[in-house]
């Protein structure tokens, strides 16, 4: 394993990419030319933090709908642990399944990390809006749950205004 050497920064162009959501269907970033994305990466299905930012953003899909966005999250989960993870807490955004990483290093977010003194690779928690063009508006590196959704709202609506200026 190594860890990502992708940097993007706002105003990349956002790397496509084709992944299975919880039902096996691929969905790919291309579906959603034309709209925002808020693409979140985390570590894993059914963890306290994964479940608490998973929760916080179903709960605001209907304000992000009144901003054109649509929320994707991505994890090394399987397409199973998805499926079952959707379900248990009433998910009813797309869950992908990225098992070989290979989303996650594009967007530089598989990294070296440690815990309790042991070293591993794996997702660092963090959030992209991709804009109408396909290109990174926001990212928010090595998210904090607590108000993390809230975060998200707020530069959209920011990007709202910002359009409506232009």
């Amino acid at each position: 394993m190594t860890s990502s050497t992708a940097r993007l920064t706002v105003g990349d162009p956002a790397p496509p990419f084709a992944l299975p959501d919880a039902t096996g269907q691929t969905v790919r970033l291309a579906d959603f030319a034309g709209q925002r994305v808020v693409l979140y990466f985390y570590p894993r299905d059914n963890t306290p933090g994964c479940t608490k930012e998973a929760c916080a953003f179903n709960a605001v899909r209907d304000e992000l709908s009144t901003h054109k966005a649509q929320v994707i999250g991505i994890s090394p989960d399987s397409v199973t642990s998805h499926e079952k993870f959707a379900a248990k807490f009433g998910l009813t955004f797309p869950l992908l399944s990225d098992p070989e990483h290979v989303v996650a290093e594009q967007y530089g977010v598989w990294q070296e990390k440690k815990n309790y003194g042991r070293t591993y690779f794996g997702i660092v928690r963090t959030t992209f809006i991709i804009d109408e063009q396909g290109r990174i508006a926001r990212i928010f590196p090595n998210v904090k749950v607590e108000g993390h959704a809230a975060q998200v709202l707020q530069a959209l609506a920011e990007m709202d205004q910002k359009a409506k200026q232009e």
